[in-house]
């Protein structure tokens, strides 16, 4: 039997101009989504970045207190290669992160805080490529911010915001999943994919902790960039989940 070809990819509406992307870690953006933030910076958009954890528990061989401190400091100088100025951690755990009350209202203060049009996150279903298992603390993010999403719009969910001076905010029109095996979206990197790696290889510790196919971070976003580029009918691309939030 032929295996059946995926099916071509739309492109996503890029009529906005700010976006929040909420992730577990650092290093989830730049696992293929970072090149697209590079175009969009340089569109003039602003991409605001929390995450929702510091990744401390990444590196096998560094204590989490030490790894804590390196990991943010990668991340804040990968998130200005592509053009990203406001980094914020949430202080959640990280390997541990349960889906619930606290992480929904910690993601719907940052929505509600920065306002955005377009809300991000990576891949929350149960597997990438429909074949590899999804990691838990993705899943439980990526579910949180899509309710959070919600919540923000939601005055009487999570009143202590209000009174925090954070008002609601209903504006996010979508919700982007990055690498989702769901993925029927695309946005062309083709002039920012160098912007994108150089930006992996900024979480110099992580990369050199992990080692394996993934630790190579050019030869990592080249296939995986070819293959979506593919299906957008360009030399590279990025995949998005669309979640329509409003009518």
């Amino acid at each position: 039997m032929n295996d059946v070809a995926p099916p071509p990819l739309e492109s996503l509406d890029e009529d906005w101009q700010t976006a929040l992307a909420v992730v577990a870690h650092p290093d989830d953006m730049e696992y293929g989504a970072a090149a697209a933030v590079a175009r969009w910076t340089s569109q003039g958009k602003r991409v605001v970045y929390a995450m929702v954890t510091s990744g401390e528990a990444g590196i096998d061989a560094m204590d989490p207190d030490e790894c804590r401190t390196v990991r943010e400091a990668e991340q804040i100088t990968s998130a200005a290669l592509v053009g990203v100025d406001t980094v914020e951690f949430l202080g959640h755990p990280d390997g541990v992160l349960e889906y619930g009350l606290p992480l929904r209202r910690d993601i719907a203060r940052a929505v509600r805080r920065h306002r955005p049009e377009i809300v991000i996150t990576t891949n929350f279903r149960d597997t990438y490529f429909g074949t590899f298992p999804n990691q838990a603390d993705h899943i439980a993010t990526g579910r949180a911010a899509l309710d959070a999403v919600r919540d923000a719009g939601n005055r009487w969910v999570f009143r202590e915001l209000t009174a925090e001076g954070h008002q609601p905010w209903d504006g996010v029109r979508q919700l982007w999943a990055a690498g989702s095996p769901l993925a029927r979206h695309a946005v062309d990197t083709t002039e920012h994919f160098d912007l994108g790696v150089a930006s992996l290889k900024a979480h110099q510790a992580y990369l050199a902790g992990l080692g394996g196919d993934m630790a190579d971070a050019r030869g990592f976003l080249e296939r995986i960039g070819r293959s979506t580029g593919e299906r957008l009918g360009v030399r590279y691309a990025s995949s998005f989940e669309v979640v329509p939030l409003r009518g």
